[in-house]
């Protein structure tokens, strides 16, 4: 078991690219959010992805922080 945990933590220093690691921060942070807020991540991040393209003006995005979503 030592050996698995010690492969896993290596592979969670390089991530591949030196922005992946700021962007999976990002990621984490959403769905922490959705969680701590009672929401599925997965279907928040389905969601909000399909309705990102057909927003207008950044004031829509207030209604897709997790706090706020609903689905639709």
């Amino acid at each position: 078991m030592l050996c698995v945990a010690t492969h896993n933590k290596k592979n969670w220093l390089f991530i591949g690219h030196p922005d992946a690691g700021q962007r999976s921060a990002i990621i984490y942070s959403i769905v922490v959010s959705c969680q701590r807020h009672g929401k599925d991540p997965h279907a928040y991040l389905r969601d909000v992805l399909t309705r990102l393209p057909a927003l207008t003006n950044r004031y829509d995005l207030d209604a897709l922080t997790p706090v706020n979503w609903k689905p639709q």
